[in-house]
């Protein structure tokens, strides 16, 4: 806001006339009103109608203004031909000479889209800040549209398929294809995202800049040339002119947060010097070059040395000051260049500078919707692995149960179809995060039927269970999934203990398996080849205020949860001891 201010009054301004008339304030307060983004909701037809009944007695500043207004107020191509009117009508006010009327419509054009395009840029600033996670949601449902066919087309298209085999009775081929579907269900999904990388920045900044650059090029050409120097003089100057205004441009153009204007370590110093040439002429000096080199100086060094950029601007400004006293030029015109390159440098660096901060706001967009990518990722890949490698792994086991007592064939087969449905169902509702209906009670009954299936001895003890409420059930469910499929995959058990207790507020689910490699490796895939459960697990019971943690007991291996009845609840002061 205080740089929108700052460029309105380098514009209103008049250094002839330091006591402005009404004219001139009512014009400045209106504008304030057009371009200040809390102030929006007075703008309207009135105020563009009210500043153009002003705009004849408003002083040199205001067609840039009215210019500018006409920009942000009117809608579509008609606001250009008004645009191109205000300008013309600045012209005719000023046609006494052709430098005076050259020099009130290149100024009118300058102005009024360096006015129009702090100001859009800061709306723009201030719609997308508010906005800033719109891609970010955008980007999560792109993901979960490409895990939804990636795991349809991979995990999806097995289960299907088992459930064919299953109908046919081909088990030796339900157990291949169940191992590799529980391979590929441990797999981390590695596809990349293509995030929305468009350039928000508005599509008129870059001709805005170029626009702007030149009207005051054209203006610097005319007032040389009606100066009538001597050749060689004017041909110099006009090519500093050139230099000055294209490096500046240069200097301008729109970048990402951070990132200086390439080779500006040799470009900068030529521009001053080129913008210092104009002050030395033999004839009378130019000193508005220097306030783009000013400009540029913010430009290039307030990201980097900010601490000497405002400085050396304002060091370049007095220079101008200096110089034309020096040369004896009178006070009164001094004052006028020197508020002159004073304000090409605050209207130029304005421009620049907010559209640097729509870049910054850009990129803060792009990184939350990166961070939210990744994270349902890894949603995604932990409620895969989570949710469907039991079942994949209870298909296999059946599977080889089959296989070796070829009587409960029919039975097992029976069975693996089902599950092979639960896991489909599980499998579609991931990506859309939906819950998948877990209770404990169903997944005690499949985890004995599942280790039973596996000649492993079952022992449930859930006589101190009492209820808890669904969150809590469907993750103790979620627990005991993974423990079950640990169980299966890493240890040669013979007997599995589960038990559940509830008392004090909290829920305890702790599941202990003999059989466990020397390692004990067993029921820890977070340790093996790529396994990721027991870390999956503990960021699920950490989230909601719980305790897991897994551990080697003497031959066997022992998971532990700890949970608060009400979730986010605090077990400090409670010891927990947990497993595999």
């Amino acid at each position: 806001m205080a740089v929108i201010l700052v460029v309105l009054l380098s514009v209103a301004f008049d250094p002839s006339h330091p006591l402005p008339s009404m004219a001139v304030v009512a014009m400045l307060g209106l504008q304030v009103v057009h371009s200040l983004p809390r102030l929006k909701w007075l703008r309207g037809p009135w105020s563009l109608a009210a500043q153009a009944l002003l705009f004849p007695w408003a002083g040199p500043g205001a067609p840039g203004l009215l210019a500018a207004s006409v920009l942000l107020i009117a809608g579509g191509p008609i606001r250009w031909v008004m645009f191109a009117g205000v300008v013309a009508a600045a012209g005719l006010l000023n046609l006494s000479d052709a430098y005076g009327c050259a020099n009130a419509m290149g100024n009118a054009l300058a102005q009024g889209l360096i006015v129009f395009g702090v100001t859009r840029l800061s709306d723009l600033r201030a719609e997308l800040h508010a906005a800033r996670g719109e891609p970010a949601a955008e980007s999560v449902a792109g993901e979960r549209e490409r895990a939804s066919r990636d795991l349809d087309a991979v995990l999806g298209s097995s289960l299907s398929a088992v459930i064919g085999l299953a109908a046919k009775g081909r088990t030796e081929e339900i157990v291949v294809l169940g191992r590799e579907a529980a391979a590929r269900a441990r797999e981390t999904p590695g596809a990349a995202v293509e995030l929305p990388r468009g350039d928000l920045t508005p599509r008129l900044a870059l001709p805005i800049h170029v626009a702007a650059h030149a009207g005051f090029l054209i203006v610097s050409v005319i007032y040389l040339w009606q100066m009538r120097p001597p050749a060689w003089v004017l041909a110099g100057a006009l090519l500093a002119v050139a230099g000055v205004v294209g490096l500046q441009l240069y200097h301008s153009l729109p970048r990402p947060p951070g990132v200086r204007p390439r080779h500006a370590a040799w470009t900068l110093p030529v521009q001053l010097a080129l913008a210092c040439l104009p002050l030395l002429s033999p004839d009378r000096p130019y000193p508005q070059l220097a306030g783009f080199a000013a400009a540029s100086v913010l430009i290039v060094m307030c990201g980097n040395a900010a601490w000497a950029a405002w400085p050396i601007s304002g060091a370049i400004i007095l220079g101008v000051c200096a110089t034309l006293l020096l040369r004896g030029v009178s006070p009164v015109e001094n004052l006028y260049w020197t508020f002159n390159a004073a304000a090409v440098a605050a209207m130029l660096y304005g421009l620049a500078l907010h559209t640097g901060l729509v870049f910054q706001v850009r990129e803060a967009r792009l990184a939350l919707a990166e961070i939210a990518v990744v994270k349902e990722r890894r949603r995604i890949s932990r409620d895969v692995h989570d949710l469907l490698g039991s079942s994949l792994s209870a298909i296999v086991v059946k599977g080889e149960l089959a296989v070796r007592t070829p009587e409960r064939a029919e039975r097992e087969l029976a069975d693996i179809a089902r599950i092979a449905r639960r896991a489909l169902a599980d499998l579609r509702a991931i990506p859309r995060d939906d819950d998948p209906g877990l209770s404990l009670d169903a997944e005690l009954a499949s985890a004995r039927e599942i280790l039973t299936a596996a000649g492993v001895t079952v022992h449930v003890d859930a006589s101190r269970r009492a209820p808890v409420p669904s969150p809590v059930d469907a993750l103790l469910a979620t627990v005991l999934r993974e423990a079950v499929t640990n169980v299966l995959r890493h240890s040669r058990a013979d007997h599995c203990r589960i038990e559940v207790a509830c008392g004090d507020g909290l829920v305890r689910l702790r599941v202990r398996n003999d059989g466990a490699p020397a390692d004990g490796a067993a029921g820890a895939p977070g340790e093996r080849a790529g396994g990721q459960g027991i870390t999956n697990l503990a960021e699920r019971v950490a989230a909601v205020g719980g305790r897991l943690a897994a551990a080697p007991t003497g031959g066997g291996y022992e998971l532990s949860v700890l949970q608060p009845v009400g979730l986010g609840g605090d077990t400090d002061g409670v010891e927990a001891v947990a497993g595999v």
